[in-house]
């Protein structure tokens, strides 16, 4: 399964779909080999949709090493953790949550196997998924401080987007197809 089999399954109402991913990797705006198809295995992975997964880690493995995309899946594991958690000591009306410890462990963050600004990338990304906003603006903080473009920024939270739009494509011609089967 590659990106080029994934484009092809979309529908025809998905066609801007289509041609959004085939722009993203054509035009990676800045980004190294590393950051492009980390941000696609973690973007897919916090997508869910397991045609979309299978797709982005075998194109990404011609690409990057075993290593980046074991840190761009540990990227979407603990940001999936981190963005409800976070989500919610932003949203809740009582601001004592946001003076608690957390006591969650996060020790990958800290030691994820790549270059930590890769690693920041694809956490913002699968933040801009999971719709944290307290972690995207922690994230992109990082980012910027670490002298990243703020088109490379732009342009990983639209790989994000665009896998998350696939994804859910996918998944709901799924459904239907399944629905009209039965």
């Amino acid at each position: 399964m590659s990106i080029d089999r994934l484009r092809e399954m979309l529908p025809e109402y998905a066609k801007d779909l289509r041609l959004n991913l085939s722009s993203l990797i054509a035009n990676p705006e800045g980004m190294t080999d590393q950051q492009l198809w980390g941000t696609f295995v973690a973007s897919a992975c916090a997508a869910g949709e397991p045609t979309v997964i299978a797709a982005a880690i075998e194109q990404a493995r011609a690409h990057i090493s075993d290593e980046a995309v074991t840190a761009a899946k540990a990227a979407a594991a603990i940001m999936s953790m981190n963005n409800v958690y976070y989500r919610f000591v932003h949203l809740a009306g009582n601001k004592d949550y946001s003076q608690m410890p957390a006591k969650l462990r996060m020790n990958v963050i800290a030691n994820p196997g790549v270059d930590k600004q890769d690693f920041e990338l694809w956490s913002l990304a699968v933040s801009a998924i999971n719709g944290c906003g307290m972690c995207i603006d922690s994230h992109e903080r990082q980012l910027v401080k670490a002298g990243l473009a703020k088109e490379t920024i732009q342009h990983a939270v639209r790989i994000a987007a665009v896998v998350r739009a696939v994804a859910a494509t996918l998944a709901a011609e799924a459904a239907a197809q399944s629905y009209t089967a039965n």
